[in-house]
C-alpha cells in the first residue's frame, strides 16, 4: 500500500485545478454534471491538503479496514452519488431503480445527491478516512484517478465476490482491468466517459474529419478546431493519433505529442482550449470540429441536427466514474447487493436510459431497447465490441510525472 505523504501544488497544478472547477467536467453539463477526470492535479490538491489538518495516515493493511458488519440488522444503505446521476420518476420525488432494489431486498437506500466535484467531496470524507473512522456512507462514487488513490492509501474495503454474481458476470471487457484496480477487487464502475471526435457537418462543409490528424494537418480547418484544456484527454487521443498506447507512453513519447500540438498552436490551427464551454462554439459552427466528451455529444445531436461523432480508427479515451466502499462502512453485504442489483441488465437499462452515459453492463441493449431504441443504438451510451476494443484508458501516473506533465500542458495552453 502507497503511504499518504503530503505533496505541495506547483502553480501549474493550481491553475489545472481552477480549470477543472470553472469549466472542465466539474462544471455543469446541461442535465449532467461532468466528472473532472483530468485530475491528477485536483487528486494531489484534496490529498495535500491533508498535510495542514495534524490527521495521520492511513493504516497499513492492503485492502481497508473492516468494520462490525450490520447489514443483517439494519436493513438500510447509505449512498452518496454526484447530483443528476440517477433516474427520477415524473415527480422529481422517487427513484424507480432504488424504489424496486427497496421493494425486493427490503433494504432502504439513504440516496444523496453530495457529489459536485472529487476533490470538494474527498475533502469531506477525508479527515475519517485519515483517522480510521466511518464516513456514514456505504457506497460512494468517484472517478477513477480518486478511486486509484484511496485504494492505494487502503481506504476502501475489498469486496467480497460471493456478494457480487452479477457484476463479475456482467462487467464490460473493457472496464475490467484497470492499472490502478486489476480484476476490480474494490470497485465497480457506475458508469464510463468517453472522449471521441465531435463536428459541425455544416460548418465541414464537406471536409472529412475522421482523425486527429485530419484536424491538426488540414489547412482548410484553420483557426476552427478545438482542444481540450484536461490534459488526459487531449494528450491521450493526441498519443493515439500518433500510434502510442495512453496506458504505456514515456516521456519521450509524451514530449512527442505535446510537439505536435504545439506545432499546431503556432500554425493557428487550434483556435483553443476548453473546458465544455466548447459546447456552444461547435453547435454555432465557430468550430468546425473539436476534442469532446461524449456526454455533451448525446445532448447535442439531440438539439442539433449538424452535430455529430466519430471515433478515430486509432481510438478514444474512457474513464470511469466507480462505486466503492469505504474503511468503517457499517452496511458492506448491503452495499454490495446494490452493487450488483446495478449490474443486472434491466435496472441497469432503465439507469442508462435516464443519464446517457456509457453503460459498462454487457447484455442491456435489448433491454434498454425497450425503453429507448435511439439510446440502445447509440455508441457512445452501449458501444458495440468494435467501439469496445478502440477504448484506451490514461495509465496513473506518478507524483514526479503528474507535475512534470501538467506543466508541460499548462505553457501549450497558455493557462
Amino acid at each position: 500500500m502507497e503511504q499518504y505523504e503530503p505533496d505541495r501544488l506547483s502553480p501549474v497544478q493550481l491553475a489545472a485545478m481552477r480549470r477543472s472547477y470553472r469549466n472542465g467536467r466539474a462544471s455543469l453539463s446541461r442535465r449532467s454534471l461532468l466528472r473532472a477526470s483530468a485530475g491528477g492535479a485536483l487528486a494531489v490538491g484534496g490529498l495535500g491538503a491533508l498535510s495542514g489538518c495534524g490527521i495521520p495516515a492511513a493504516g497499513k493493511t492492503q485492502g481497508g479496514v473492516s468494520a462490525e458488519d450490520h447489514s443483517a440488522k439494519e436493513k438500510t444503505i447509505n449512498f452518496s452519488n454526484w447530483t443528476e446521476y440517477m433516474d427520477v420518476d415524473d415527480s422529481e420525488k422517487h427513484h424507480p431503480t432504488l424504489d424496486a432494489f427497496t421493494e425486493r431486498t427490503g433494504i432502504k437506500v439513504k440516496y444523496t445527491e453530495d457529489i459536485n466535484d472529487n476533490v470538494e467531496f474527498f475533502g469531506k470524507i477525508k479527515p475519517q478516512l485519515a483517522a480510521g473512522q466511518d464516513t456514514g456512507r456505504d457506497i460512494i462514487v468517484v472517478t477513477d484517478w480518486l478511486a486509484a488513490r484511496m485504494i492505494r492509501f487502503g481506504w476502501v474495503q475489498k469486496l467480497d465476490a460471493a456478494n457480487l454474481p452479477h457484476a463479475y458476470t456482467n462487467l464490460s471487457q473493457q472496464f475490467r482491468n484497470p492499472d490502478w484496480d486489476p480484476g476490480r477487487a474494490y470497485s465497480y464502475p457506475w458508469q464510463g466517459i468517453s472522449t471521441v471526435i465531435a463536428y459541425n457537418k455544416k460548418a465541414l462543409d464537406g471536409i472529412e474529419v475522421k482523425s486527429i490528424s485530419d484536424m491538426l494537418d488540414n489547412p482548410k480547418l484553420k483557426g476552427r478546431i478545438g482542444f481540450l484544456s484536461e490534459m488526459r484527454d487531449s494528450m491521450g487521443m493526441t498519443l493515439l493519433d500518433m500510434g502510442k498506447d495512453p496506458s504505456k507512453f514515456t516521456d519521450d513519447d509524451f514530449d512527442a505529442a505535446i510537439a505536435r500540438l504545439q506545432k499546431a498552436v503556432d500554425k493557428g490551427q487550434i483556435r483553443r482550449f476548453t473546458g465544455n464551454d466548447y459546447t456552444s462554439d461547435l453547435t454555432k459552427g465557430d468550430l468546425a470540429a473539436c476534442v469532446a466528451w461524449a456526454g455533451d455529444v448525446v445532448q447535442l445531436k439531440a438539439d442539433s441536427p449538424d452535430v455529430d461523432f466519430v471515433i478515430p480508427d486509432s481510438g478514444y479515451l474512457t474513464s470511469t466514474d466507480n462505486m466503492l466502499i469505504p474503511n468503517k462502512a457499517r452496511h458492506k453485504t448491503n452495499a454490495e447487493r446494490l452493487m450488483d442489483y446495478y449490474y443486472e441488465p434491466e435496472p441497469a437499462a432503465k439507469l442508462a436510459a435516464y443519464i446517457n452515459y456509457v453503460c459498462p453492463v454487457d447484455g442491456v441493449k435489448p433491454y434498454l431497447a425497450k425503453i429507448d431504441k435511439d439510446a440502445a443504438n447509440n455508441p457512445l451510451i452501449i458501444p458495440d465490441k468494435a467501439m469496445a476494443a478502440k477504448s484506451h484508458a490514461f495509465r496513473s501516473l506518478s507524483q514526479k510525472e503528474e507535475t512534470a506533465y501538467e506543466e508541460k500542458f499548462a505553457k501549450l495552453t497558455g493557462a
